[in-house]
């Protein structure tokens, strides 16, 4: 499988017309490891919390669908939002690429680029994703994005439901 330049991934902000790629990403085999597909009045409500947080300025995070040179469409979802995390206020991060243009270093260059934009708010020194335990794609792509691995730990996603995942740091601001 050809690798993807990493200085070709970019991230843009995620607009009202995204909501077809947020489809696209539902698909069964890119949500398996996070508790199955959503019903479509879930994408929809998904679709409008980041348009919001898109739009939001107080830097409590964005979204940002992955796009390539030559695609006419997003190639994935990333983006960054605040959370409470062990009674402190961090950055998570998660991500999505569809299935035909995984393998490729996508999810981690655009991982890398979120990072920057998590850093340029000033807001949190730590970015932190939680991908399952079972997930090796995703765990790949944090350590590939620099990330630290601080250990296993349970998040609830969807809400109500218990994983099992690796809690993976980035310290966005090292030399404070």
């Amino acid at each position: 499988m050809e690798r993807t330049d990493a200085s070709s991934v970019r991230i843009e902000p995620w607009s009202e017309s995204d909501l077809e790629l947020l489809r696209r990403a539902n698909a069964p085999e890119l949500m398996d490891h996070l508790g199955g597909p959503e019903s479509e009045e879930q994408v929809i409500g998904r679709h409008s919390r980041y348009v919001a947080l898109s739009a939001d300025r107080t830097g409590r995070g964005r979204m940002f669908r992955i796009t390539l040179p030559g695609e006419a469409e997003g190639v994935g979802t990333i983006g960054f939002w605040e959370r409470t995390w062990q009674g402190r206020k961090v950055y998570e991060t998660g991500w999505a690429v569809l299935a035909e243009f995984q393998g490729r270093g996508i999810a981690s260059a655009a991982t890398k680029a979120v990072a920057e934009q998590a850093r340029a708010e000033h807001k949190h020194r730590y970015l932190h994703a939680y991908p399952s335990v079972d997930n090796g794609a995703s765990n790949g792509v944090c350590r590939k994005a620099g990330f630290m691995l601080i250990g296993e730990c349970e998040v609830e996603y969807p809400p109500g439901h218990p994983l099992p995942t690796h809690d993976w740091r980035l310290d966005l601001h090292p030399d404070h």
